[in-house]
């Protein structure tokens, strides 16, 4: 999760004076500037002061390389939201190009020069209302692309630059088209695909006819179709008769053939490349057991960079397309490797390296001598970060047999140094639920192990990505409280360890992870000391009704339709706010107004339903974002008083 400079020391003196104690009861309601408090008592200069060096370190997002050798863009912070950068050389001066209120999304690099520039994305609050946005690196100057008012992403530019494709849901403000439009001349805009559901292209052909683009229906299913961009004629790459779900997809450098990833008759998302003459599919990556994350293609279509990302961590290889020969890239730390990009010459291969003790960071590859070169260094403000805790990969069995042995369950398990057993426990929760935990720079979790001597579990439970089709499907429909009975597995688990205290365990998650966290208050609150929400879902029912209109169908598939009694039934009974009178134990809610995913009114029918109860809830509301906090300043409160509530109710310590 990610006003301005709002929470300076003086000023938080005098919120200290505003707000009330921690013994009064009822609704304390404050607000401060764009954030609503209810029942959150003064945060302590002592915490702000300990959580200062965490909060305040950077990353970096590779967000593709100039033309002409004039280097690379990233993505990074410095101040209170996210904003394009310039890098000319590796280790140079970062040059900060855009300077919004909001957090800048996805950046697309037009692939040639006169005039050099990029596209960009931007909403406004987190309402994920994203516009697109033209930056002429020669003039400074930007300019608005879109309509103002509709959602649209996923930019691609053509090979020869002159325009770009994109997503709208601008027709009727649920479905996602395709438009084409010229840089020169932004009235030649053309719709190119009028489709019902969620479509997003992929790659240009090498002549800048055709698109790959895919139609997202599921974690489960999706099509891969070509799109003439003059008439419009879609073909499918049907590949299999049964449901697949695909990844990315490129076309060859000569237009003969397409690279793509999905898992036909397979678990796990393999690199395939489909031959468009004969029809015939060739498996690149067969004997390795994982999925294929993400991959690149040479201009020169020599060489093809991929990552896989094998029980939650990544490996990055390099394929030689004319001999077929394969090697992995070796001597890389234990982490996240993503944003791949090959640069226009070929020369080289860019990525971002994320790793438990070092935030993201963007690399580039020669792929002559095998040298790797580090383009930024962020900050880590001051933290010594090689003595921060690697994780250990655990699995713990659950309540079902496969193959006639126990279901094991992945996780991830943090132990805090120099601390005494046995420590207590906070399970964090991923969202999705298509989603997964994987190991990288978390500096918040290291706070909790050294400051607060927690240790920190992060379990991969049913449902969960990465680890084959079957079992991401195990959640599905009316499975879904087998996740959470995924969680009670868990601390029976924890019960079972010597140095793991199961007498304080806290439950901590966002969005479908925030529901998790509701549920296994509802399911295990006499095992629970506290729980922590940030924009979760509390009824299925309702939320299918509130969520965007553009994303309605795609949760249906996930959670069930609403539509069909027996599902309604079913819904409205495994729904945390329906079970809120079993909840005694204390919560924290956090909640972005402007949620477009799970709308405010999620957590709101959720706080009120536990207050109903006689139940004790702190309840963040920041007016100005959405899905998570973006915002700085935002998401440093809310972690201040996230440990402020851990020390109180997980560890038991009085407040100051």
């Amino acid at each position: 999760m990610k006003i301005c400079h709002l929470f300076k020391h003086s000023f938080i003196t005098f919120l200290v004076i505003l707000l009330v104690p921690l013994s009064v009861k009822g609704v304390q309601r404050k607000e401060i500037g764009p954030l609503v408090l209810e029942n959150v008592p003064p945060i302590p200069s002592r915490i702000i002061r300990r959580m200062n060096r965490y909060l305040n370190y950077r990353s970096a997002r590779f967000q593709g390389w100039l033309p002409d050798h004039q280097g690379i863009l990233i993505r990074t912070r410095f101040g209170e939201t996210t904003q394009v950068h310039h890098v000319r050389v590796p280790g140079g001066e970062r040059f900060q190009l855009t300077f919004f209120k909001e957090p800048v999304g996805s950046v697309a690099v037009r692939p040639v020069a006169h005039p050099t520039g990029f596209l960009f994305s931007r909403d406004v609050g987190g309402s994920e209302f994203y516009q697109l946005f033209f930056f002429n690196m020669d003039t400074g100057e930007i300019t608005l692309r879109t309509d103002g008012r509709s959602r649209n992403g996923a930019p691609l530019w053509s090979h020869k630059g002159d325009r770009f494709v994109f997503y709208s849901t601008k027709r009727n403000g649920r479905d996602w088209d395709l438009y084409v439009q010229a840089l020169n001349n932004p009235a030649t805009e053309k719709r190119v695909l009028e489709a019902t559901g969620a479509w997003v292209p992929l790659d240009w052909s090498p002549d800048d006819r055709e698109l790959l683009v895919l139609h997202y229906v599921s974690a489960l299913e999706s099509h891969l179709f070509i799109l003439n961009v003059e008439t419009g004629e879609t073909t499918e790459l049907k590949t299999s008769d049964k449901p697949v779900a695909y990844g990315d997809a490129r076309w060859s450098p000569d237009g003969k053939g397409i690279f793509y990833t999905s898992d036909e008759n397979s678990e796990f998302k393999h690199l395939r490349y489909i031959d468009r003459t004969t029809g015939k599919t060739r498996i690149l990556t067969g004997d390795i057991p994982w999925d294929v994350s993400s991959f690149a293609l040479a201009r020169d279509g020599r060489t093809l960079a991929f990552v896989t990302n094998e029980n939650g961590l990544s490996r990055l290889y390099l394929l030689n397309l004319e001999t077929g020969k394969r090697i992995s890239i070796p001597n890389l730390p234990v982490g996240q490797v993503y944003d791949l990009e090959f640069s226009p010459d070929s020369r080289s291969l860019g990525f971002v390296l994320n790793t438990p003790r070092t935030p993201g960071d963007v690399y580039a590859l020669d792929l002559q001598t095998r040298q790797i070169t580090r383009w930024t260094e962020s900050e880590v403000g001051g933290l010594k970060t090689d003595r921060f805790v690697v994780p250990h990969r655990i699995h713990y069995p659950t309540f079902d047999t496969t193959n006639g042995k126990p279901r094991m369950i992945p996780a991830f398990l943090y132990r805090p140094p120099d601390k005494q057993p046995p420590y207590p426990v906070l399970i964090y929760i991923h969202g999705g639920p298509e989603s997964q935990f994987r190991p990288g720079f978390n500096a918040i979790f290291q706070y909790f192990l050294f400051e607060l001597g927690t240790a920190v579990i992060a379990p991969n439970v049913r449902g969960s990505a990465g680890y084959g089709r079957s079992y991401l499907s195990l959640d599905n429909g009316f499975k879904r409280e087998d996740s959470v009975r995924d969680i009670g597995m868990l601390l029976d688990w924890i019960a079972r360890q010597p140095d793991l205290d199961a007498k304080r365990v806290c439950v901590f998650g966002g969005s479908y992870g925030g529901y998790m966290v509701l549920a296994s208050m509802t399911h295990y609150n006499d095992r629970l000391r506290c729980g922590i929400d940030i924009v979760g879902i509390s009824n299925f029912v309702t939320f299918l009704k509130n969520t965007k209109p553009y994303r309605r169908n795609l949760r249906r598939v996930e959670y069930g339709d609403e539509r069909d009694p027996e599902m309604f039934r079913f819904l409205q009974k495994i729904s945390p706010v329906n079970n809120a009178s079993k909840i005694t134990r204390p919560m924290l809610i956090a909640q972005g107004l402007n949620d477009p995913r799970v709308p405010v009114t999620e957590s709101e029918q959720m706080v009120r339903a536990i207050r109903k109860n006689g139940g004790d809830v702190w309840y963040i509301l920041a007016k100005n974002e959405g899905h998570g906090f973006r915002k700085k300043s935002n998401r440093d409160f809310f972690y201040q008083t996230v440990a402020l509530f851990l020390e109180h109710y997980l560890l038991g310590q009085t407040p100051d």
